[in-house]
């Protein structure tokens, strides 16, 4: 990352406001849901079958509904399944959120939450230091792998948790997306070095492949309106423009060279198409389920 710009992470009220934009902007959530309904079932039924009790870890959960949606879409099977949730996500107040949906949601009963307020490495370094040996059945890990510093690791130390019929899910950006065109074309300006930020599933399938590890592969398309971010000064389009770099203030504080070639790029046909004048943003996601170790 350019040493005049700072990231967007160090500054988690105006992180938490862009990133609640992208999910109005965005069908995020929508696709994920659709993978969860249509896709992600047999996954679920199966790490559950025989079973009582599932052990699940939600790494980076966030506010809880993608949870809570893949739950219930376990429960739509199960009717009698009681589930352990680990919750790992270092941002309190998120989890604060998640605690109040959990709070307004009726018959959740058959979920024990247990919240951990830490990264992933936190929660590694944690299971580690009390010598845990409890196996998990399922281990999603949605939208989080750029904020660890290497995601191999991290990948290999989650994956290690798993029962030998549990699965661990990945959903990061597709490396075919426009943030995969744009991270490839500006990474050394706007990614964070300390982290993993600049990363799509193409780099995962690249370290699963060259590890000999099998696992799913699935596409799920999205899209972002992100029109504003062509009209200088336009407080939405500001944030959201935060959002797409990661960078904080992207527009006040980027050389104006690079913030004239992002805006030219994300304009592009690579990363975008025009529709009815609005500037359509190709968001797609990818989403890699992966066996446990033999």
């Amino acid at each position: 990352m350019c040493s005049a710009l700072r990231s967007l992470v160090e500054d988690d009220a105006r992180y938490l406001r862009s990133f609640q934009l992208f999910l109005q902007r965005s069908s995020e959530h929508r696709c994920m849901r659709d993978f969860i309904r249509g896709t992600l079932p047999p996954t679920l039924h199966s790490v559950a079958d025989g079973k009582a009790i599932v052990n699940v870890i939600g790494v980076g959960s966030g506010a809880g509904e993608i949870d809570l949606e893949m739950f219930s879409q376990l429960r739509l099977r199960r009717s009698d399944i009681f589930v352990d949730n680990e919750v790992v996500d270092p941002s309190s107040q998120q989890l604060h959120n998640y605690k109040v949906l959990v709070s307004r949601q009726p018959d959740l009963d058959y979920i024990k939450f247990s919240w951990n307020e830490m990264t992933a490495s936190e929660f590694e370094q944690h299971w580690k230091a009390n010598k845990m040996t409890k196996k998990a059945d399922f281990i999603h890990m949605i939208q989080m792998l750029y904020y660890v510093k290497d995601p191999g690791a991290t990948v290999s130390f989650f994956r290690s948790l798993l029962h030998e019929n549990g699965k661990l899910l990945i959903i990061l950006v597709s490396g075919e997306s426009g943030w995969g065109k744009l991270w490839r074309t500006y990474r050394t300006q706007l990614c964070n070095a300390e982290i993993s930020q600049c990363l799509t599933t193409g780099d995962i399938k690249s370290f699963l492949d060259s590890a000999g590890i099998a696992y799913q592969s699935h596409e799920l398309p999205s899209q972002m309106d992100i029109t504003e971010c062509f009209t200088p000064g336009d407080e939405q389009g500001e944030l959201l423009l935060d959002f797409l770099t990661e960078v904080l203030d992207f527009g006040r504080t980027a050389p104006p060279e690079l913030k004239a070639g992002v805006l030219e790029l994300l304009r592009h046909p690579d990363c975008s198409t025009e529709v009815d004048g609005r500037v359509i943003f190709n968001n797609n996601l990818g989403a890699l389920i992966i066996d446990p170790p033999a």
